[in-house]
C-alpha cells in the first residue's frame, strides 16, 4: 500500500457486495472538482470549452470531508468553493538562438497544470497551509500549448461533487477485483512433467522442490494465477492441474487519483456503504409497521 494504490483481501462476503463496495468507490465518494471556467482572454488554438473541459478533468488535491455541497441557491462561500486562476502568455526569452527547442525558445510555450494558481478566500488560507496547500495533484499535466504572442487569462471555481454526477469527481483510476484462484496440484508431479509445467505458466506459479534429488512441481504463487489456463491447455494436463476460484475470497484492488489515500477512500466508502444499509433499513421497517400492510 502507498499514497496511490492498495491491494487487500476481503474474505466471507458474496459478489454484490464486493462489487457494492466498487461502485460506491467510483461514484459516490466526493471529491472537488473545476465547475465553471470564466474566460477573460483565450487567442490560444484550442476552443474556450474544450479547454473548460480539460481544466474540470485536473484532479485538485483538496480535502472534501472539510468541504460542503453547493447549496441550491448557488452561495458561494469558503466552506463550499474553490478558485483558481491561469494566466499565462508566450513570449520569446531574451537570450535565444533559433536552433533552440520551443521550450528554451519561448516562455510558455506550453501550460501545464503548475500554472494554475489558488486564490484563497475567508478561512481557507489558515486551513490549508504547507504540505496541506490546495494545489493541482499533478503539476506536469499538459493543458495547452502557446505560440509567441498567445495567451490564457481565466478563473476557475471548484465544486464539491461526486462522480455519479460526472467522471472528473470520481477520486479512483480504477477499483477492481477478481476472486483468489486455488491451484491444486493433484497427486505428484516429477521429472519432466514437473519441468514442463514450470515452463507452461508465464505467471510463475509454480516452482520446482528437490527432493533428494527428485524433482518435485508445487505451487508457490496461487495469487499470480491469472486463469490462463496455459498449464491444462494441452490434452490430459487437465486431470494432473486443477484450477478453481474461491467464490467469497476477493483481492481488491484501489487506485487513487491521488487526491485522498486509497486507505481513506476505502474507510469513506464503507461509511456510505452503510450509510445506504441504514436507508433500506429504515425503510423496510416502515413497511413493516402493523396497518400498512
Amino acid at each position: 500500500m502507498n499514497d496511490e494504490e492498495m491491494i487487500f483481501d476481503l474474505i466471507g462476503v458474496d459478489a454484490p457486495i464486493a462489487n457494492a463496495l466498487r461502485r460506491v468507490l467510483i461514484s459516490e465518494v466526493p471529491t472537488l472538482a473545476i465547475e465553471n471556467v470564466y474566460i477573460i482572454e483565450n487567442s490560444s488554438i484550442i476552443q474556450d470549452e474544450v479547454l473548460a473541459h480539460r481544466l474540470g478533468l485536473i484532479p485538485i488535491k483538496a480535502d472534501p470531508r472539510w468541504f460542503e455541497y453547493l447549496p441550491a441557491d448557488g452561495e458561494l462561500t469558503d466552506k463550499n468553493t474553490l478558485e483558481f486562476t491561469l494566466k499565462v502568455k508566450c513570449e520569446k526569452k531574451k537570450d535565444y538562438k533559433e536552433s533552440y527547442p520551443d521550450h528554451l525558445k519561448y516562455e510558455h510555450s506550453k501550460v501545464y497544470s503548475g500554472d494554475m494558481v489558488w486564490v484563497p478566500h475567508g478561512v481557507q488560507a489558515d486551513e490549508f497551509v504547507g504540505e496541506n496547500a490546495i494545489k493541482p495533484v499533478h503539476d506536469d499535466i499538459l493543458i495547452a500549448k502557446l505560440r509567441p504572442g498567445q495567451e490564457i487569462d481565466l478563473s476557475a471555481r471548484c465544486c464539491k461533487g461526486i462522480g455519479k454526477d460526472h467522471a472528473k469527481f470520481s477520486p479512483v483510476a480504477t477499483a477492481t477485483y477478481r476472486l483468489l484462484p486455488e491451484v491444486t496440484i493433484i497427486g505428484d508431479l516429477t521429472g519432466d512433467k514437473a519441468d514442463a509445467l514450470v515452463k507452461k505458466c508465464p505467471m510463475n506459479v509454480f516452482d520446482i522442490e528437490d527432493l533428494g534429488g527428485k524433482k518435485k512441481a508445487k505451487v508457490v504463487n496461487p495469487r499470480n494465477c491469472s486463469m490462463c489456463r496455459e498449464c491444462i491447455r494441452e490434452v490430459g494436463w487437465d486431470k494432473l492441474v486443477k484450477l478453481r476460484r474461491k467464490k467469497d475470497h476477493f483481492i481488491f484492488h484501489i487506485e487513487s487519483t491521488q487526491i485522498l489515500p486509497p486507505k481513506i477512500l476505502f474507510e469513506e466508502a464503507v461509511k456510505k456503504l452503510l450509510e445506504k444499509i441504514e436507508t433500506l433499513r429504515v425503510e423496510l421497517q416502515k413497511l413493516a409497521t402493523p396497518g400498512d400492510e
